[in-house]
């Protein structure tokens, strides 16, 4: 019996929107154990902003997808075989080998979770890299200060509807989140916002001014282009703002090239810290982070949402989903067992 297993692969690099064609879905065997290595079953898929900037064949933090290679990217699953002492059978664990339903990897490339204290696929959202990077832009990167005001924008998506949460339990006296539908905005007030608006309706200048009349402190930023000039705008003396995406701009074309933000002078004169950062850079803030947020689930005071997309095989629809803007929360796929072969 040859065991299969199902994955993700790109086939052409978009220029703009990507469209389904530029990926496939193909079955491969599933090659046998090293000493060393699991066998996982992914149950959950982690689908996210920044695989957009890996279609394109470009220098960048993290490298570009491979042409008619596997996609990777988080996933948990449950270990299926083990040729290692540090990993059991059953151990549910997180890696980054994901968009395929059966992977083969190193026991030290796995982390263990307890799927006891929560689902596992909390594990790739608020008490995984997506809650991580909501802490660490509020915490270490614009530090949130008791009585500010904190403007979040793509607030109900995962990193966003997280940042306004810890944003409130750092003090902040008023948070401020855009987002692209009433529904949204709905469950921004559930989740403690103070004030939403649908970037949609208005310039966003004028809704942030509405929506904050004394200007903002802090502003997380997802988003770019308009969203970020607005904010400039909008930040007080000595305003701290922290980079963390910039989705408005990920499908432009050189035809079509981004939008601002044309007032970065301003940020001179008000002495503004505009500071970019890449979450997998404060693994040393790890454990506290750990700490911090599992006590904050346990006691109510974050809540969080998923969009869960069923079957590997509308991964890709999940994808140009998220980029359209279709969820609320976190972007998950969850996954199909592999299948065995003759």
């Amino acid at each position: 019996m040859t065991l299969t297993a199902r994955q993700v692969q790109v086939v052409s690099r978009p220029d703009g929107w990507p469209e389904s064609g530029d990926f496939q879905l193909v079955e491969v065997a599933v090659p046998e154990l090293s000493d060393g290595q699991l066998l996982v079953r992914n149950q959950f898929i982690s689908v996210d902003p920044y695989m957009r900037g890996k279609l394109n064949d470009v220098r960048s933090y993290t490298p570009p997808y491979q042409l008619n290679a596997p996609m990777d990217g988080g996933a948990v699953g449950e270990v299926v075989a083990s040729r290692s002492p540090e990993r059991a059978v059953g151990d549910v664990v997180v890696h980054q080998a994901g968009w395929r339903d059966l992977a083969v990897l190193d026991a030290a490339r796995t982390r263990r979770v307890d799927v006891t204290e929560a689902p596992a696929s909390a594990y790739l959202g608020v008490l995984g890299g997506t809650g991580f990077t909501a802490w660490v832009g509020l915490t270490e990167i614009a530090p949130v200060r008791p009585g500010e005001t904190v403007f979040v924008s793509a607030a109900a998506g995962a990193v966003g509807s997280i940042a306004g949460q810890v944003a409130r339990l750092r003090g902040a006296a008023q948070v401020v989140g855009s987002a692209g539908t009433p529904a949204k905005l709905a469950r921004l007030r559930e989740l403690g916002f103070d004030a939403g608006f649908d970037y949609h309706d208005r310039p966003v200048r004028e809704r942030l001014r509405e929506a904050a009349p004394d200007g903002i402190d802090v502003y997380f930023d997802n988003v770019g282009g308009e969203q970020l000039e607005a904010a400039i705008a909008a930040l007080k003396p000595f305003g701290r703002v922290a980079l963390c995406g910039a989705i408005s701009v990920y499908n432009a074309t050189a035809a079509e090239p981004p939008p601002g933000p044309r007032n970065l002078a301003l940020a001179v004169g008000k002495q503004l810290t505009l500071r970019g950062f890449i979450v997998t850079s404060y693994g040393h803030l790890r454990e506290r982070f750990d700490a911090e947020m599992a006590g904050w689930l346990r006691t109510g005071q974050v809540h969080y949402d998923e969009t869960v997309v069923d079957g590997l095989e509308h991964a890709v629809d999940a994808f140009l989903g998220l980029l359209r803007g279709e969820n609320t929360g976190k972007m998950l796929v969850r996954t199909a067992v592999g299948t065995a072969t003759a």
